[in-house]
């Protein structure tokens, strides 16, 4: 029961408001399975297939979360992701956006949440709409929303970004921050079919930080399942 009493650890020490999407890639059926009888609320994984053998493993309990998209979406893998997750967290592209929504549509599905992923340190190493590619970064991406907001089977809902990851989280701050800032400038847009709900950022070595920078989404494995080791399932 160790798993649930780092869930309850954490949930009690982060504010309310903050969601917890626990990151699944690679855990069990049986480690799922207990965090949601925790009171888990969301999860995220990373690819499709995965979470389809998720799904049929765990029978009733897949209703009880939401699932989230927190991988790289391959657009060949549009069709069956809109069978298995609640919400997209990495939308990259207009391209991206354009083939998710005619995909929703086909579908006859309600609209689906998504989060734009920016990669707000412009790692060459990370997937995410780079600032260096696209400055003046704030503009790009105040254009990018209003383009997106026209499509009427998604719904934007915030943004989603990991940071560059450092020894010392202090030096991720001020990428949470820009990030913090960006989510605060699209909001005030006030665009037709864009909520901006959710700014997804901090994992298990920086969340704490960037809470402190405005984030009210965390993504976290390590710290509720301890290392991952592959190839568990």
């Amino acid at each position: 029961m160790q798993i649930a009493a780092n869930y309850i650890r954490l949930r009690e020490e982060i504010p309310d408001h903050v969601t917890i999407v626990l990151a699944a890639k690679t855990r069990s059926v049986e480690e799922i399975a207990e965090v949601i009888d925790a009171g888990a609320t969301d999860l995220g994984e990373n690819y499709v297939q995965e979470t389809e053998q998720m799904h049929a493993l765990l029978g009733e309990k897949v209703n009880k979360v939401r699932w989230h998209m927190i991988g790289h979406l391959q657009t060949n893998k549009i069709n069956k992701a809109i069978g298995v997750f609640d919400v997209m967290q990495t939308i990259d592209s207009m391209t991206k956006a354009v083939a998710l929504n005619r995909r929703v549509k086909r579908a006859e599905r309600k609209p689906i949440p998504i989060l734009i992923e920016i990669n707000i340190g412009s790692e060459f190493t990370k997937a995410g709409i780079r600032p260096d590619e696209h400055e003046p970064f704030e503009l790009y991406m105040e254009r990018l929303v209003q383009e997106m907001s026209e499509l009427s089977h998604i719904r934007i809902a915030g943004l989603m970004t990991m940071g560059p990851r450092f020894g010392d989280p202090e030096k991720s701050r001020p990428y949470f921050r820009r990030a913090r800032n960006l989510f605060e400038q699209l909001a005030a847009l006030g665009q037709p079919n864009v909520q901006m709900r959710y700014l997804s950022m901090g994992m298990t070595n920086a969340y704490k930080v960037a809470i402190e920078e405005g984030s009210n989404m965390i993504r976290v494995g390590t710290a509720i399942f301890g290392p991952r080791l592959c190839n568990r399932r």
